[in-house]
């Protein structure tokens, strides 16, 4: 891997990672406001706290590079997290879409450079 590959990985993957630990932060500490989102976009607010840890361990997959499997698990699950997110925000029309259509991006990037590695 090229010294301009892995700064490209590092720089998608940090980037997602600081977007999902705000979200997972916001998730925990902004809950409120999270469960009011969650409602609009038709979501149930019982699993706000699942998806915020189930954020956490998916980073902590992909960072540690650990278990290769894990760490393909959790690029899927971001994957969904994400395409999913932006169904919701376009399904209610409020245009908030564009976060998810960013971590995407960021998570594909990551994932392309990271199998290089």
């Amino acid at each position: 891997m090229s010294k301009r590959d892995k700064i490209i990985y590092w720089i998608a993957t940090g980037l997602l990672s600081a977007m999902m630990l705000m979200s997972a932060g916001m998730y925990i500490f902004n809950n409120a406001a999270i469960n009011e989102a969650f409602i609009k976009l038709g979501y149930p607010t019982y699993i706000i706290y699942p998806l915020a840890i189930a954020k956490l361990f998916g980073l902590l997959a992909i960072l540690t590079n650990k278990s290769k499997v894990l760490k393909e698990w959790a690029y899927a699950g971001f994957f969904f997290d994400f395409v999913l997110a932006a169904a919701a925000h376009i399904s209610v029309n409020d245009g908030e879409e564009g976060g998810a259509y960013v971590a995407l991006a960021l998570l594909i990037v990551s994932y392309i450079f990271g199998r290089k590695r």
